[in-house]
């Protein structure tokens, strides 16, 4: 008797009670990530108000950040890297003390200048959540579907974006592969902490291209009175293969560098001490902070109405993407915490900035495609950035998105700044 009634509510129960606890979980995470995301801003403000006062200690900020770790982490310096390694059944455990030590341990990096992002923190805070909250359920594959739905929840709490988190959460795992069995809890739990952070007051980043250049749309460029225009289609193909090389070249090199790294500088508080002098001293030389933080000062400049354009004193440089593209290679792989997506998010930006003109392609178009692509580029992903793009950018650009990010995700060379597991087609 007890077996059978085990069995029934693992056929018929399970998804309800996971989607139940899923929503529980989204509104935790909101919760978090909305004062996570509220502090980093104040941070940040703070920086870029003073950079001369604060981007010089970024040193002393990294070697605290080792010893935090050291002393409290017992391995949770490893981050996402963890997170997948429990999803792969590789693991058994994320301590639920990865949350404190990652979120100060960001606040640290931005406030001292670190070219870095904050998506590693979000989603860190709904997976050890997710991951935790399932060891008290027992039910098949709770660890897992809850796992995927707090990364889900962390992504959507912090960017306001619910339909990129439940797809970047279900495809991330395994390259290729849909985790389609976490879509309703994801879905729940990401939507319920969307709108969690929103009521808490975190503001969410959107263009709306439309508004800000009326003389053009999507619709008009992809189709004319011949039907659909093959030649910019073409140009939209160009584009995203620049975005997909770039944002695989950035996940490779990202590799390499964190190889080198270890490799030349073997003891992580000379490492972290010794570059992020480095980088204080480089950060600062670069028009004082320009490159500092998450680089939405560069995304910013990419949608500055009609005054955005190349090399002008007010707008985006053409050698932005490069800086922001080593400067934030420099400071992951040494050890600043953070993570990379929305420095990606500027490297695209300022990227397709740069290009546009070479390719015939508007200015902010390009850079709205860049935004999402070399995003997708750099994950290997395929859904998520081209929703990513929808909802920032406009559901109207949608078709401009899905023609680069195929091209962008058939073009970045199989890399990914996650430990994605690989499906083998036979």
């Amino acid at each position: 008797m007890k077996a059978r009634m085990a069995a029934f509510v693992q056929k018929w129960l399970s998804l309800p009670i996971l989607t139940l606890v899923a929503v529980i979980l989204g509104a935790i995470v909101g919760a978090l990530t909305a004062f996570f995301g509220q502090v980093l801003l104040a941070a940040s403000a703070l920086r870029d108000a003073h950079p001369v006062y604060w981007i010089p200690g970024l040193a002393l900020a990294g070697v605290a950040i080792v010893l935090a770790y050291r002393k409290f982490g017992k391995g949770s310096e490893r981050g996402m890297d963890m997170v997948f390694g429990v999803a792969h059944g590789k693991e058994d455990e994320i301590p639920l003390r990865m949350i404190p030590l990652v979120a100060v341990g960001t606040w640290a990096t931005h406030l001292f200048g670190g070219s870095a992002g904050r998506e590693g923190v979000a989603m860190q805070i709904g997976a050890t959540l997710g991951h935790n909250i399932s060891k008290k359920i027992h039910l098949e594959n709770a660890g897992r579907i809850l796992l995927v739905a707090g990364m889900a929840a962390g992504f959507a709490g912090l960017f306001q974006t619910p339909l990129a988190a439940i797809v970047l959460a279900i495809e991330i795992l395994l390259v290729g592969h849909l985790e389609l069995a976490a879509l309703l809890p994801a879905t729940v739990a990401a939507f319920t902490a969307y709108k969690v952070s929103e009521l808490l007051g975190l503001e969410k980043f959107s263009v709306d291209l439309q508004a800000l250049f009326p003389d053009w749309n999507v619709a008009g460029l992809l189709w004319n009175e011949n039907g659909l225009n093959i030649q910019f289609v073409l140009k939209l193909a160009v584009l995203g293969i620049l975005f997909g090389i770039v944002g695989g070249g950035f996940a490779k090199a990202l590799s390499l560098a964190k190889n080198l790294f270890a490799k030349k500088l073997p003891n992580p508080y000379k490492r972290i001490a010794f570059t992020g002098v480095a980088l204080s001293f480089l950060i600062l030389l670069l028009w004082q902070g320009r490159y500092a933080g998450l680089g939405t000062n560069l995304i910013d400049l990419c949608f500055a109405g009609t005054s955005a354009s190349i090399n002008s004193a007010e707008s985006v440089y053409a050698c932005d993407w490069i800086f922001k593209f080593v400067l934030t290679i420099v400071t992951v792989a040494v050890g600043f915490k953070g993570g990379e997506v929305t420095p990606l998010f500027a490297i695209g930006a300022t990227f397709g900035a740069a290009t546009a003109a070479m390719v015939g392609v508007p200015l902010p178009l390009a850079a709205a495609l860049g935004y999402a692509a070399v995003f997708g580029g750099a994950t290997n992903t395929l859904f998520a950035p081209i929703f990513i793009g929808a909802e920032i950018f406009g559901f109207d650009t949608l078709p401009a998105f899905f023609i680069v990010c195929i091209f962008a995700y058939v073009c970045n060379g199989g890399q990914s700044i996650y430990a994605q597991k690989k499906l083998r087609i036979k």
